[in-house]
């Protein structure tokens, strides 16, 4: 999505990559729905739908370039956080998920609502605080993702966001998206996790400063 911001303006982009990621959530809970921790998943959700509500407020007040900018900035903390943390996680260090699920709730609501990106990063700090197991993670990640999607996705629909510019954005990214899920299942057995994730996070710091200066 960073990289797309800095040709399509956040007021298109943002609604089209919410349908964009309610299909992608859809696609992986087709065979990973058993999987939920659906009562962790309830615990965050009530949280969740309140920072939306705080997010779209922002989202339809704010112009493009400054949720471009904002974006820059937030997706280059991103980047940062993610090129420190790596491989720095402790098993050991204690957890408080009745604390870090409301919190991350609402900061996800915000985050994802007003930039519609970024809300896996609370929703995954969250998960790795229930220290659930992989397979969980990842359900659990699509099915909060396809929940906040869902209803962002008609809060943007009641405040007039979905223009038909957005559409069609989104009818031309769904076959590549696919296509990027498809080709990813295959990556993700070939190359180390800490490789990709230095990758990313120089790649999201990059566009991040790209944001900020175009």
């Amino acid at each position: 999505m960073p990289l797309l911001a800095l040709v399509i303006p956040m007021k298109i982009l943002v609604p089209a990559w919410t349908l964009m990621g309610i299909a992608s959530s859809l696609t992986v809970l087709g065979r990973d729905r058993a999987h939920i921790v659906v009562r962790d998943l309830g615990r965050i959700l009530p949280a969740c739908i309140l920072g939306i509500g705080l997010g779209l407020y922002v989202f339809a007040t704010l112009d493009t370039d400054t949720l471009a900018r904002g974006l820059g900035i937030a997706i280059i903390l991103y980047g940062m956080y993610s090129l420190w943390s790596g491989g720095k996680a402790d098993p050991a260090q204690p957890r408080s998920p009745r604390l870090v699920g409301p919190i991350s709730g609402i900061l996800g609501g915000i985050t994802g609502a007003t930039f519609g990106t970024m809300a896996s990063l609370f929703f995954a700090v969250y998960l790795d605080a229930l220290r659930v197991t992989k397979v969980q993670f990842r359900a659990t990640m699509s099915a909060l993702l396809l929940t906040l999607g869902t209803v962002r996705g008609l809060g943007y629909y009641a405040v007039g966001e979905f223009s038909l510019e957005a559409l069609i954005l989104f009818a031309a990214g769904l076959p590549l998206m696919l296509l990027g899920m498809y080709l990813g299942d295959r990556i993700h057995a070939r190359i180390s996790e800490s490789v990709f994730r230095r990758l990313v996070s120089a790649i999201l710091i990059v566009s991040g400063i790209a944001l900020l200066i175009r």
